[in-house]
């Protein structure tokens, strides 16, 4: 098994503890599914939001999701001008026998517009 990154990255429409919490789970779980991955896979989890988000941290999302056990942090993204509002990314450290050129990364709600080279 070897240890890779998962890339991945959500956007909100509106700073809301539900609209936070809904992303977050459907980017962990579509980042999970796309990868063929579960939780016993994951070695931890870094989560970062855009300093317009305040409404809750992604990783109380992840564990209301039910990631219980994973080592999971938050941090603010560094404010950019002119960067993506709203953004929640997401870095998962896995393991898996993928090869780096195999693993999948996820951008969803508007995120695309970020790393449109890695749109599979």
């Amino acid at each position: 098994m070897a240890v890779r990154g998962v890339r991945g990255a959500t956007c909100l429409a509106h700073d809301e503890r539900d609209e936070m919490s809904a992303a977050v789970v459907e980017l962990l779980l579509t980042m999970l599914e796309r990868n063929a991955l579960t939780e016993a896979d994951l070695i931890s989890v870094l989560f970062t939001a855009t300093p317009d988000l305040t409404c809750m941290f992604p990783a109380a999302a992840a564990r209301e999701a039910g990631l219980a056990d994973v080592p999971l942090i938050c941090a603010t993204e560094i404010n950019v001008d002119g960067a993506l509002p709203r953004t929640v990314r997401i870095l998962m450290h896995v393991e898996t026998s993928r090869a780096r050129a195999d693993v999948t990364h996820v951008y969803l709600r508007g995120a695309e517009v970020l790393r449109q080279d890695l749109q599979r």
